[in-house]
C-alpha cells in the first residue's frame, strides 16, 4: 500500500472499512449495491442481520462478558452519499469508486464528494461489529438508506424493529460538539409550463456557464453566506433581458435540493448587433461578482460561448415571471436562533432551476428549528411564485428534533469528554436535518445524541475530513461504550 492509501491510517480498523464503503457506489436513490455490502458483512461475522421493506439495514452484536447489564446501544448512521462533482470531472456515481487522497491531515476525493458524511459513520460502526477487544453493552448497528434525499429510511422504520435504550447518531461534522437537536424541513417543488416560441429572426444564440463555485451543504454551511449560482445567473439575466433584449432558451442550475448550487447554465438568443455589449456585460458581471463575494469565493467563472443549439425560445411573460420569481425568492439565512445567534434557526435553500421540453422546474428546500417560522417562509416563497403563475407543492416535510438538556447519554459523553480530553465539549443544535428528529416518533422514549469527526464541505467536490478527529471521534466512541450506565 502507497503512502496516500488510506488504509495506512489510524484507527485502521475505521479507515479500511471507509475504504470499502468507497469502492461501493451509493448515491442516494441506488441503494442496491451497497445494502447488499452491509448486509453481507453482517452475515460475515454471523451476526443476526436483517433488512427491513424499505432497505434498512439492521446487525445485532451481543454484549461483551461483564457488559450484559448495561443499556442496549444502536449506533446510527445512513449508507448514501451526495453525488456532486466538478463539470469537468468524468465520474459516474452509479458505477465508479470514489478516488479517495491524503492532503496533510485531511483525506478527500477527486474533485467529487467523499462521502465521508455519513460514510465515518457507517465505517466506525462496522469497526465496533468486528471488534474483539473492545468493551460494549448489547450493539445494533443501524444503518438507513436515502437519507440526503428526504431521510426515507427514517421515515420507513417500523415500530418495534429497534430494541437498544439509548441511540448514537453518528453524523454530525464538528469534533468537540455534542449535537442535541436539529432543524426540521420541507421541499418545495414549483412547476411553469408554457408553449416554446420561434427564435426571432436576426438573432444569434449564446451558451452563457457560471461555474466555480464553492456550494457546500444546504444546512451547515448556509451561514458562510457562499454564492448560490442561481441567484447570480437571474440576477445576470433580469438586466440583460431589460437592457439588450435577451431572451432564455433553456436554464440548468444546481443539481440537488441540499447542496447549495455551484454552477448554473443558460442559452440565450441576443440580436446580433448587442453581441459586443453582451459580452462586456458578461465581464462587468464577473467583476461584480467577485469583488462582492471576495474572500468567499474566488474561483467565480463567467464565460459566454456562441452555439448554433437553440431551436425555440420560452415565451417573454413566463420568461419575465421567472426572472422576477427568481430574484424575489428569499435563499439564504432567514433568521438566526435569539438565544445562540450563531446558530442558523430558518433558511432556503433555492436548490434547482432546470427546464426540459415545455415545463421549468424550481426546486427549495426550507428548514427551521421552528415549526411555525419552517411553514412562515414555505409560505413566502409560495407567495412570490403563485404571483408569477407557477404550480407550487410542498412534500418530504420531517420535524426537527427537539432538544432534551437532561438526556442521561448527553451527562454521560459530557463527562467522558472532559474527564478525557481536558475540555467541555460544546452542546449543539444543528441547522441540518438528522434522523433522530424522525426516529423519535416511533421510539419517544429513547436517550439520543448525535456526534462525529469533523468534517468540511460536505455536499461538494471540495469535502473533506479531518484525521486526527476520526481518531479522537474512535477514541471517544470506545470511551463512551465502555461507560453506558446499567439498565
Amino acid at each position: 500500500m502507497n503512502s496516500n492509501d488510506i488504509r495506512n491510517l489510524e484507527p485502521k480498523a475505521l479507515w479500511e472499512n471507509f475504504h470499502g464503503i468507497t469502492q461501493v457506489p451509493r448515491p442516494s436513490g441506488k441503494k442496491e449495491q451497497i445494502g447488499k455490502y452491509l448486509e453481507d458483512f453482517g452475515k460475515s461475522l454471523g451476526l443476526e442481520t436483517l433488512r427491513d421493506e424499505i432497505g434498512n439495514v439492521l446487525i445485532r452484536k451481543p454484549a461483551t462478558p461483564g457488559m450484559e447489564d448495561r443499556k442496549g446501544v444502536i449506533l446510527q448512521a445512513h449508507m448514501d452519499m451526495v453525488p456532486q462533482k466538478n463539470s469537468h470531472i468524468n465520474h459516474d456515481f452509479e458505477k465508479d469508486p470514489i478516488q479517495t487522497h491524503i492532503d496533510g491531515e485531511w483525506v478527500t476525493a477527486n474533485e467529487t464528494t467523499l462521502g465521508a458524511d455519513n460514510g465515518i459513520g457507517v465505517a466506525a460502526a462496522m469497526a465496533i461489529m468486528q471488534s474483539t477487544g473492545v468493551a460494549h453493552p448489547a450493539i445494533e448497528m443501524f444503518i438507513t438508506v436515502d437519507e440526503e434525499t428526504g431521510m426515507f429510511g427514517a421515515f420507513g422504520l417500523e415500530p418495534g424493529f429497534l430494541k437498544g435504550d439509548i441511540l448514537i447518531n453518528m453524523d454530525s461534522e464538528d469534533e468537540g460538539e455534542l449535537y442535541v437537536g436539529c432543524a426540521g424541513g420541507i421541499d418545495a417543488d414549483i412547476t411553469f409550463k408554457y408553449k416554446e416560441v420561434e427564435v426571432p429572426e436576426g438573432d444569434v444564440a449564446f451558451k452563457l456557464s457560471l461555474t466555480g463555485l464553492k456550494g457546500g451543504h444546504s444546512g451547515v454551511d448556509i451561514n458562510l453566506q457562499r454564492a448560490n449560482a442561481n441567484k447570480l445567473m437571474f440576477r445576470f439575466l433580469k438586466e440583460a433581458v431589460a437592457e439588450y433584449d435577451v431572451r432564455l432558451c433553456c436554464i440548468e442550475g444546481g443539481t440537488l435540493r441540499n447542496a447549495i448550487p455551484r454552477e448554473a447554465f443558460a442559452a440565450i438568443t441576443i440580436p446580433e448587433e448587442g453581441v459586443d455589449e453582451l459580452m462586456e456585460l458578461i465581464d462587468e458581471y464577473e467583476t461584480l461578482f467577485l469583488t462582492e463575494f471576495e474572500g468567499v469565493e474566488d474561483g467565480i467563472s463567467f464565460t459566454a460561448e456562441r452555439t448554433d443549439k437553440v431551436k425555440s425560445l420560452m415565451p417573454e411573460e413566463v420568461q419575465d415571471d421567472l426572472i422576477n420569481a427568481i430574484t424575489a425568492c428569499p435563499n439564504g439565512v432567514y433568521r438566526f436562533i435569539p438565544e445562540v445567534p450563531d446558530v442558523v434557526e430558518t433558511s432556503n435553500n433555492l436548490a434547482i432551476v432546470r427546464s426540459e421540453g415545455n415545463t421549468i422546474s424550481v426546486s427549495c428546500l426550507i428548514r427551521s428549528s421552528v415549526e411555525s417560522r419552517k411553514e412562515e417562509l414555505a409560505s413566502m416563497v409560495e407567495s412570490v411564485f403563485a404571483l408569477a403563475g407557477a404550480k407550487v407543492e410542498f412534500k418530504g416535510g420531517y420535524p426537527g428534533w427537539k432538544p432534551n438538556l437532561d438526556s442521561p447519554i448527553l451527562k454521560e459523553m459530557t463527562n467522558i469528554y472532559e474527564k478525557n480530553f481536558g475540555k467541555t465539549p460544546r452542546i449543539m443544535i444543528i441547522h441540518a436535518g438528522l434522523e433522530c428528529g424522525i426516529l423519535g416518533r416511533n421510539y419517544p422514549d429513547m436517550d439520543m445524541i448525535s456526534f462525529g469527526p469533523t468534517i468540511r464541505f460536505p455536499h461538494s467536490p471540495a469535502e473533506k475530513v479531518n484525521i486526527p478527529t476520526v481518531q479522537k471521534f474512535w477514541d471517544f466512541l470506545l470511551l463512551t461504550l465502555a461507560n453506558i450506565p446499567k439498565k
